[in-house]
């Protein structure tokens, strides 16, 4: 089984039945994976798999901190051996740094993970912050306007993505400038 079957399957198994639209938006963050191909080349299938794993730490069988990119990118390579450049994506998605000092973890998350290229952070974190929670296609501003809404805005989830925004803004920039560049060649 290749890396993106692999990861397609360990995302399912983890998250389809207890959190049904945490799967859904999982899809839709592999789908938007899909979408860059014309800037990942060779990273492409490792961009898909880190985009489809992402929020597997939500998962009840594997949540142990609460944290879900330090839970996921811990069971990935601690009980699956998953390649370590998807574990890095996983730990450090989406301003994961960011929220880890909300939590009082970044010393945890930052001495056990690398951080990945930066270019590969950038399409991570434009896949998971243009998708909605049910997995379809958004804008970082509209994703994170729902994201506090859910949570709230004084809570670790909602200050934190307050903190992120203006990264976030930039890296989806920066993303759809890489992929401007491309159509504009071709």
């Amino acid at each position: 089984m290749d890396l993106t079957e692999r990861a397609y399957s360990l995302a399912e198994s983890l998250l389809s039945k207890p959190l049904p639209r945490r799967w859904s938006h999982s899809l839709g963050v592999a789908e938007r994976a899909r979408s860059l191909q014309s800037i990942l080349g060779d990273d492409a299938a490792l961009m898909e798999a880190a985009a489809v794993l992402h929020d597997i730490g939500y998962s009840p069988q594997i949540a142990s901190t609460g944290f879900h990119p330090l839970d996921g990118a811990r069971f990935l390579r601690d009980q699956e051996g998953v390649d370590e450049r998807v574990v890095r994506l996983v730990a450090h998605h989406s301003c994961a740094l960011l929220e880890a000092e909300e939590r009082g973890l970044r010393e945890e998350l930052a001495g056990e993970f690398e951080l990945e290229r930066p270019a590969l952070v950038d399409a991570l974190l434009f896949c998971d912050m243009t998708t909605t929670p049910d997995g379809g296609p958004t804008t970082s501003d509209a994703r994170v306007a729902e994201i506090v809404g859910r949570y709230g805005s004084d809570t670790i989830v909602g200050r934190f993505i307050q903190r992120a925004a203006p990264e976030i803004h930039a890296a989806v920039h920066r993303v759809e400038g890489r992929l401007s560049t491309v159509e504009q060649t071709n």
